[in-house]
């Protein structure tokens, strides 16, 4: 039997559901997922078993300009995911307006095959939604236009077809029993750096690092100590909140959601400690993971 294997990359705009995507079609919650934009920081990966296929998923941070180096080190996470896709989905949604021309022309110059996948057509009707396939077919010219709702998990298998006929042969790049390459470190920071983004408004979400310094699995409960950096002391003050009520928030909040990930019971410590202007400092950023 003939067995395909490759890599796909999930590209588009910071706010076009992109993680919903993933975390539909991993079946697994790999990506944070928030109203908030440039949720996504780094490269993720969820791998996907068939019988004669794998699936090699790539969540990548959405495609912007790079306002300081922290970002600029999420958009070489884009190019790296470009360099070694065999197939790439460029998402959009119901009503989206073209991107800048440089990012068309980026897609464009690309050898690799390309699925369109217009998302979120739960919230549109059928004229917007052929308006929207329309236009964007006429700018990036895909081999394949997929039209879904992530969120309700509805033509998923359009998807996942599409891209098991562009895979090319190859045998597993993966043991068929891993889903992802990062480890639960990453995905412990990632659910507090979630709940963050939920729990804080204007620029504290963006200000934050999660660091997790101890990750202790015993018999019946697992210790997870974890500082969270920002980088002036009014936001430390933030974080905290009036008699540390909001930093306790959202230890319970971030608590419940790691137990519910890891199938565990959690101890978590929360601290908090200022890094300045750690989003532009290249060592800083390079402790924190961005390197890699």
């Amino acid at each position: 039997m003939t067995h395909k294997a490759g890599f796909v990359s999930i590209l588009g705009n910071p706010n076009v559901g992109k993680s919903t995507l993933m975390n539909a079609l991993t079946g697994e919650r790999l990506s944070i997922i928030t109203s908030k934009a440039q949720t996504t920081r780094h490269r993720i990966m969820g791998i996907v078993n068939g019988e004669d296929f794998q699936i090699v998923y790539s969540d990548t941070p959405g495609m912007l300009k790079p306002s300081y180096k922290m970002q600029e080190y999420m958009m070489r996470y884009v190019e790296s995911a470009l360099q070694d896709s065999d197939v790439l989905l460029y998402v959009v949604e119901v009503g989206e307006q073209q991107p800048p021309e440089e990012f068309v022309s980026k897609i464009n110059r690309l050898k690799i095959p390309l699925i369109l996948v217009v998302n979120k057509i739960d919230k549109a009707d059928a004229e917007m939604t052929s308006a929207t396939k329309a236009c964007w077919e006429e700018l990036l010219h895909p081999q394949a236009v997929c039209c879904v709702s992530a969120l309700q998990r509805a033509g998923l298998e359009t998807i996942v077809d599409r891209i098991v006929e562009l895979l090319p042969d190859n045998p597993p790049y993966f043991p068929k029993d891993e889903l992802t390459d990062r480890p639960m470190r990453f995905f412990v920071s990632e659910i507090i750096r979630e709940k963050i983004l939920l729990q804080y408004k204007k620029e504290i979400p963006y200000s934050v690092q999660i660091e997790v310094q101890s990750y202790k699995a015993e018999d019946e409960l697992t210790r997870i100590e974890a500082m969270i950096y920002v980088e002036r002391e009014s936001q430390k003050g933030i974080i905290l909140g009036h008699k540390g009520e909001a930093i306790k928030k959202l230890g319970i909040a971030a608590r419940q959601s790691i137990e519910a990930f890891i199938e565990s019971k959690v101890f978590l410590a929360l601290s908090v400690k200022v890094q300045k202007d750690w989003r532009n400092d290249d060592k800083r950023l390079q402790l924190f993971g961005y390197g890699n």
